[in-house]
C-alpha cells in the first residue's frame, strides 16, 4: 500500500514537472483576458443647475449625463463622476433652472411657418390698420408667398394671402369684402381668421369661385350674407372651401421653407417636440397632410434638416392609409419622425359662431353652432380607426359637441374592446356640467390651449351668457380633479406658440387689462402645468417611452432657463429660454 502510494506521488510529480510550462502559459493568457469592465463615458455632463425632471421617481437633480443624444443618469454631481473622460464636454449652468423639453401637444405646424410669410394680422386692433396692411401687400407685393390661380389672367395680379386677424380686438364689427374691394381690384384677397374657421374674400375671389347669391351654403359651412342675399365674402368652414379649390397648392420649396422657419421658432421658444395636426381644417383636402409628409417631413429627416421632433396626425377619412403605413414601418421612423394617428372635426369655433351648443347664441338667435361632419360618418371611421389600433383625435369646442363625442368613444370603446387607445378630444373649450369627469373616468385625453382663453373671456359672455361662460369654459382643474390626462399646446399659427406664457396662463388665468382671474376656481398649480407641457403631453401621444421627462435611457432634450430661483419660478412663472438643447446639442442660440 505505502508503495503505491510513493509511486502514484512520483508519477503525478514527475507530470507535474513536464506540465509546467503549458500550466504557466495558461495561467498568465487566463489573467490577461480578464479585461476591466468597460467604462461608459458622457459625451456631455451638465452640473450646477436646478434640474426639474418631470420624473416623480427623481423630482429634482443637479447634474445629469448624456452619451450618443440620450440620458445616462440624473442625480448630484458626485454619483455622476465616473462617467467623466476623454471627451467629455462639462456645461456648468451656474444654478440655472433646467426642464425638459417643451411639448407643443397641437399645431399646424407647416401652416405657422407659410402664415410668417404671409400677411400677418395677429394682433391687429383697428379696421384702419387691417385695411391699411392689405392695401401695403397690394402695392408692395412684399411678402414671399404669392401663389397664382390657374384660371386667373396675369393682370389681374397675385394673390393676398394673410390670417391671423380676430374682430374681437376691434370690438367685434365682422370684415367684409367691401372694407377691402377698393384698395384691391386686380388681386384676389384671402384672409383666414385666427381660429382658421372663418376667412375673408374680397369681390374678385367671390368671383373667381362662383360664390353668388344663389349659391347654396355647403353642409357643415356657411356663407354670410347681406339682407339682399349678397354674400358679405365671409365663408365659415365647410364653405371655405368653395374658394380654397380655386388656390394653387403652395410648391414644395416653399413648403420646406415653411418647415424650417417654423421649426427654427418653436426651439427659441423652449418647443423641443411637436404634434402636428397638419394642414387638414374644414373646407380643405385631406391630402395636404400627406402630400406634406412625402414631399417636406420625409424629405428633411432623410436629409437631416429636422430641428424638432414631430409626431404627425392624418385626416381620419385616410385612416386605412394610414394604418398600413403604421404596420409597415411602426410608431417610431426615426428619433425625429413619429406616426400618431387620425383628426377629425365635429364642430367649428366660438369666435366663428360655429363651435356647437345645446343653447342657442345670444349674438346670433336660433344659431345652436355647425355639425362641420355628419354624426354617424364620423362614428363609423373613428369605430375602423380604433379597431384598427390607431389613436384618434377630434375637434370639440362647444358643450354639445363634446359630449357628442364623449357619447361616441364611450360606444366605440365598449365595441372593440378594452385597450390604452388614450382617445383625445382637441380643445374641449366648453364642457356642460358633469361632462369634465367622463374623460378621467374613461381614459380620453384633454389636449388643451390655455392661450386661447384669453381671447374668449370677453368674447364668451357676450356669446353665451355670463352664466354659461363662467360654468362651462376651459375646466382644466375639474379636469385634473376628475384623474383626466391633460395635454398642453398653443394651436399655432391660431395662438402663438409659446409653451412658458400658456403655463402663466393656466395657473394665473388673467387676460389681457383683467386685475383677476377668470374663473379663478379653475386656476391649476404651477407643477401640473408644466407637467401638461412635459410628461402628460408626451403620454397623450404614447412618446412617454422617449420623451416627456428628465429620465435615463430618453432622448436628452431640455431647456435651461434665465432664472436662477426655482421659487421664483414656480410663483410667477417669469422665466425665458436661455437656451435649448435636443439629443443633448444645443440648438438654440
Amino acid at each position: 500500500m505505502n508503495r503505491f502510494v510513493v509511486v502514484s506521488a512520483a508519477v503525478f510529480l514527475l507530470i507535474s514537472v513536464a506540465y509546467l510550462p503549458l500550466l504557466n502559459e495558461l495561467y498568465w493568457s487566463t489573467l490577461t483576458s480578464l479585461k476591466p469592465p468597460v467604462r461608459v463615458v458622457a459625451d456631455l455632463l451638465v452640473t450646477n443647475g436646478t434640474i426639474f425632471t418631470s420624473d416623480k421617481s427623481l423630482p429634482f437633480a443637479d447634474s445629469m449625463a448624456i452619451r450618443n443624444g440620450r440620458i445616462l443618469k440624473v442625480g448630484s454631481f458626485t454619483t455622476l463622476k465616473d462617467f467623466v473622460g476623454d471627451g467629455t464636454v462639462e456645461v456648468n449652468l451656474e444654478g440655472k433652472v433646467v426642464v425638459p423639453g417643451l411639448i407643443d401637444s397641437h399645431v399646424h405646424l407647416i401652416s405657422g411657418g407659410l402664415q410668417m410669410a404671409q400677411v400677418g394680422l395677429r394682433g391687429v386692433s383697428q379696421k384702419e390698420e387691417f385695411c391699411k396692411m392689405v392695401k401695403d401687400a397690394v402695392q408692395s407685393n412684399f411678402f414671399d408667398l404669392i401663389v397664382m390661380v390657374a384660371s386667373l389672367n396675369a393682370k389681374e395680379g397675385s394673390w393676398i394671402l394673410g390670417g391671423g386677424w380676430n374682430n374681437d380686438f376691434w370690438g367685434g364689427e365682422l370684415p367684409s369684402a367691401s372694407w377691402i374691394d377698393e384698395i384691391s381690384p386686380h388681386n384676389p384677397v384671402w384672409l383666414i381668421r385666427m381660429d382658421g374657421h372663418m376667412a375673408l374674400a374680397n369681390s374678385l375671389t367671390l368671383k373667381i369661385a362662383g360664390v353668388t347669391s344663389l349659391t347654396e351654403d355647403p353642409v357643415g359651412g356657411t356663407i354670410m350674407r347681406l339682407p339682399s342675399g349678397e354674400p358679405t365674402g365671409l365663408l365659415i368652414d365647410a364653405a371655405m372651401e368653395l374658394v380654397t379649390s380655386f388656390v394653387k397648392e403652395v410648391s414644395v420649396d416653399e413648403r420646406r421653407e415653411a418647415l424650417v422657419r417654423a421649426s427654427e421658432y418653436a426651439l427659441t421658444r423652449g418647443v423641443t417636440t411637436v404634434v402636428d395636426l397638419g394642414r387638414y381644417y374644414p373646407g380643405t383636402t385631406d391630402e395636404l397632410s400627406w402630400n406634406d409628409f412625402q414631399d417636406v417631413y420625409l424629405w428633411a429627416d432623410s436629409t437631416k434638416k429636422m430641428m424638432i421632433r414631430t409626431c404627425l396626425f392624418f385626416p381620419i377619412t385616410t385612416w386605412s392609409r394610414l394604418s398600413d403605413l403604421k404596420l409597415q414601418k411602426g410608431h417610431v421612423l426615426s428619433e425625429w419622425l413619429y406616426l400618431g394617428g387620425v383628426k377629425a372635426f365635429i364642430d367649428g369655433s366660438l369666435g366663428s359662431n360655429s363651435a356647437l351648443f345645446y343653447e342657442e347664441y345670444i349674438d346670433t338667435p336660433n344659431n345652436h353652432g355647425l355639425e362641420v361632419m355628419d354624426p354617424e360618418i364620423l362614428s363609423n371611421l373613428t369605430m375602423a380607426a380604433d379597431k384598427s389600433g390607431l389613436q384618434v383625435a377630434i375637434h370639440a369646442v362647444g358643450d354639445k359637441a363634446n359630449d357628442m363625442i364623449l357619447d361616441m368613444y364611450e360606444s366605440v370603446a365598449a365595441a372593440n374592446g378594452e385597450r390604452d387607445r388614450r382617445f383625445r378630444i382637441e380643445h374641449a373649450q366648453h364642457l356642460a356640467p358633469g361632462s369634465s369627469d367622463r374623460f378621467g373616468r374613461h381614459h380620453i385625453v384633454a389636449s388643451v390651449q390655455p392661450d386661447h382663453l384669453l381671447d374668449d373671456a370677453d368674447t364668451a359672455p357676450k356669446k353665451l351668457g355670463f352664466d354659461r361662460a363662467e360654468k362651462e369654459s376651459y375646466l382644466f382643474q375639474s379636469l385634473l380633479n376628475g384623474n383626466a390626462l391633460v395635454a398642453f399646446g398653443s394651436d399655432w399659427p391660431v395662438a402663438d406658440i409659446n409653451p412658458l406664457h400658456s403655463i402663466r396662463t393656466a395657473v394665473k388665468r388673467i387676460p389681457p387689462k383683467w386685475d383677476h382671474a377668470w374663473i379663478p376656481s379653475e386656476c391649476i398649480s404651477f407643477t401640473n402645468a408644466l407637467a401638461a407641457h412635459t410628461i402628460s403631453a408626451a403620454q397623450a401621444a404614447f412618446l412617454d417611452d422617449h420623451l416627456g421627462s428628465v429620465s435615463p435611457g430618453k432622448l436628452a432634450d431640455f431647456v435651461v432657463l434665465s432664472t436662477n430661483s426655482w421659487d421664483e419660478f414656480s410663483k410667477d412663472g417669469s422665466a425665458s429660454v436661455l437656451a435649448t438643447y435636443v439629443g443633448g446639442k444645443q440648438v438654440h442660440p
